[in-house]
């Protein structure tokens, strides 16, 4: 199968860039896969898709602000960009430009924060350690921007919007810090919408994908077998395990949140043979014709073209299906990528 057979044209217009104003406001389009049949509703309608036989499954990561912006003592002024928290004071990080820097060249972000380049890898990134006189993760939170995609643009000055990305491109429920993007699915989901599924009888449990840049890497390869997926940590507990395990004994469907959710559970399958509790790696790639051992519904944002993304749902509902949905989400105006509407599939 080729990349360029999951490409699609999409007008710039309908990039969202910001949220909507409600997150549960969001347009929802609901596909039932098998009578191939497509709904225009909005994402509180969502409470009237579920029921008791249902198991909704949130990924609880939290988006750490990931950018750095600071200065060499030459006064060079250098973007660091966090990746990964390699858990010994050194991170995978991404430096900008990376040819401006050295070995052990101290970059200043702040009075409490100084990041040492210490080995060059590819693509522009480095391991670094971050030194600090206090928690890592608090003057990263004072002094760190949040990490947006690339097709929302921000500028420096653009205070009002820093101030409601903070709050928005991040879910109601994230929990474990370690992501340098939102799981986008679960932007719209509110505390309120959350409650009254649980009133329904839905059972609600979490997972964590850290979710890395590599999400909005488009498949460069022609032929997609050949694409590698970027490594991503994921964990599931034993409360979380057991619940599903059970649950599909029970014959009750589970409802994953977003791709990272989808992935998260397969691979564990994949891994494992069952869900069980674990802290492992992700680089599982799901594309057509995929067979899915765990995962019976999704909820999911409209994803670039020629992305794992939009591969992974073409896989869960078919690709002509999907494209055919995204199509008519053109002529509806819906709003697309990290900040857009939604999709409902079952």
């Amino acid at each position: 199968m080729l990349t360029a057979d999951f490409d699609y044209d999409l007008p710039e217009s309908l990039i969202a860039q910001v949220p909507a104003q409600r997150r549960s406001e969001s347009k929802m389009m609901v596909l039932n896969k098998e009578n191939k049949t497509l709904e225009h509703k909005h994402f509180f309608d969502i409470v009237d898709y579920l029921s008791s036989n249902d198991i909704l499954v949130l990924n609880n990561t939290k988006v750490i602000p990931a950018r750095l912006y600071g200065q060499k003592q030459t006064g060079a002024k250098i973007e660091v960009f966090l990746l990964k928290d390699l858990k010994d004071g050194n991170w995978e990080v991404l430096i900008k430009p990376s040819k401006r820097v050295h070995v052990s060249d101290e970059i200043k972000i702040s009075e409490d924060l100084a990041v040492v380049p210490k080995v060059r890898l590819e693509e522009g990134k480095w391991i670094a350690s971050l030194t600090s006189n206090k928690n890592v993760y608090e003057v990263i939170n004072e002094v760190g921007n949040i990490p947006l995609p690339p097709y929302i643009e921000r500028k420096m000055s653009n205070d009002e919007l820093k101030s409601l990305d903070y709050e928005r491109y991040q879910t109601v429920y994230a929990k474990n810090e370690g992501s340098v993007a939102a799981p986008t699915a679960g932007l719209h989901f509110t505390q309120e919408i959350l409650q009254a599924l649980e009133k329904k009888g839905v059972t609600i449990c979490n997972v964590t994908l850290n979710v890395g840049l590599g999400t909005f890497r488009p498949v460069k390869c022609e032929d997609i077998k050949n694409h590698k997926m970027d490594s991503e940590e994921f964990e599931i507990s034993d409360q979380t395990a057991k619940i599903i395990t059970e649950g599909k004994k029970a014959g009750k469907n589970i409802v994953a949140v977003g791709t990272t959710s989808v992935r998260t559970l397969e691979t564990a399958f994949a891994q494992f043979g069952q869900i069980k509790e674990c802290k492992s790696h992700s680089e599982l790639f799901i594309y057509p014709p995929y067979e899915f051992k765990v995962v019976d519904k999704i909820i999911t944002n409209f994803h670039l073209p020629k992305s794992t993304l939009i591969m992974l749902v073409s896989a869960f509902a078919g690709k002509d299906f999907v494209f055919h949905a995204y199509k008519e989400a053109v002529e509806n105006s819906y709003r697309f990528y990290s900040y857009g509407d939604c999709m409902f599939i079952y």
